[in-house]
């Protein structure tokens, strides 16, 4: 039987793979205004983010639908995808530079995280199911400061060579996987029940205990990503309009995202005493105030702006976990890894559409604090979905 310190390691050990792997997803964003000029574009910034998270729809799906997650060890999913994932991320650097093979390369990246961000969550559902809603707070905060470590990179050492930080972060989310096999051990899969059926597909669809948690997953993440796309073009809007305003926009986005790690772990902690689904409504609540005052806080002195970005930040991202806590509690535990990967499939396919939304109504419209008006629908349908959940629980 493991002791408590033994199990504290292992979850610390989790979370930093999680991390690693995980800081892969943003590292085209942090790199954009260096590729550029390169690229002789301007248009880039909605696909860097869409290309990955359509290479994840359309890993999650292929995990998915061979069961994946369900059929071999964890540990070794998680190795095999973020090592290939970290070499994807590299391969177009031996190439000729192009918007295509750049694409690609997020893209594919993006298919291989498929085996990192749902995995990591079935490890944390099968070895720490006492204290679930706590481990995915620190897990998921582990991928909040994934995806901000290519900004914090970029903001600490602005003449530091794309090639360079591509290469660092690479080799980060190797290191994490590599960790994750030596320490944490494969759990064996059972011979039988484990293959994923497409009847497990309809389901997501039709009245189950954790339906309420997964559409609610589905209002965040309307608003989670694209959030996180168009934090850079938010914190420059706000830097014309306050020109005396001492900023670094990749800094600030940086602790805009980092804060959504606090969220993470604070919500977990907050989730054992009034349950998981108090959380996430709670915290989607919150979020969803955020949206509505942008327009007015894009006018407020620097201080109060940048407080308002921590807050929305560590709102819109704490509750991420405990609809993961949720979904996981309440699935099969067969099929647990595959309906993980499934919900988390359909959840980024939204966020695809959210951010060309967003990128198109910027191109025509403009960037205005208003313009984050459109992210509002996430967070009010998440919350309508998630009134079935007015039970308190203790997940």
């Amino acid at each position: 039987m493991l002791t408590s310190s033994r199990i504290n390691a292992q979850l610390l050990v989790v979370v930093f793979a999680q991390f690693a792997g995980t800081s892969l997803w943003f590292a085209g964003n942090a790199i954009l205004p260096e590729l550029q000029p390169l690229l002789k574009t301007a248009g880039l910034t909605s696909w860097i983010t869409s290309s990955v998270q359509i290479g994840f729809i359309a890993g999650t799906l292929i995990y998915a639908v061979l069961a994946i997650p369900d059929r071999f060890r964890s540990t070794q999913v998680f190795l095999i995808s973020v090592t290939l994932a970290a070499a994807v991320n590299l391969i177009w650097l031996v190439l000729p530079l192009k918007a295509e093979t750049v694409l690609a390369s997020r893209f594919m990246t993006g298919f291989f995280l498929a085996g990192v961000y749902p995995v990591g969550m079935k490890i944390a559902a099968d070895r720490f199911r006492p204290v679930l809603g706590r481990a995915m707070g620190f897990l998921v905060g582990a991928l909040v400061l994934g995806t901000a470590f290519p900004h914090l990179i970029r903001g600490l050492g602005s003449s530091l060579p794309y090639r360079t930080l591509i290469v660092s972060v690479s080799l980060l989310a190797i290191s994490g996987g590599v960790l994750l096999a030596v320490v944490v051990p494969a759990k064996s899969v059972q011979a039988s029940g484990n293959f994923f059926r497409f009847q497990a597909l309809l389901s997501l669809w039709k009245p189950s205990a954790f339906r309420p948690a997964m559409l609610g997953y589905f209002g965040h993440m309307w608003e989670l990503y694209t959030l996180w796309a168009f934090l850079p073009t938010l914190i420059g809007y706000y830097r014309q309009q306050h020109p005396d305003a001492a900023i670094t926009t990749s800094l600030w986005a940086f602790g805009a995202i980092a804060a959504g790690a606090v969220g993470c772990v604070g919500g977990g902690y907050l989730a054992l005493r009034i349950g998981s689904a108090r959380v996430a409504r709670y915290l989607l609540l919150t979020s969803g105030l955020c949206i509505a005052l942008t327009p007015f806080l894009v006018a407020a002195p620097y201080y109060l702006f940048g407080l308002f970005l921590l807050v929305w930040g560590a709102a819109a991202a704490g509750d991420s976990p405990q609809f993961s806590t949720l979904v996981a509690s309440h699935a099969a535990v067969d099929n647990r890894g595959s309906i993980l990967t499934l919900v988390t499939c359909f959840g980024f396919l939204l966020t695809v559409v959210s951010i060309q939304l967003m990128a198109w109504l910027v191109t025509y419209l403009g960037i205005s604090g208003g313009l984050f008006y459109v992210l509002l629908p996430g967070p009010a349908l998440g919350l309508w979905a998630m009134r079935q959940m007015s039970r308190p629980d203790r997940l």
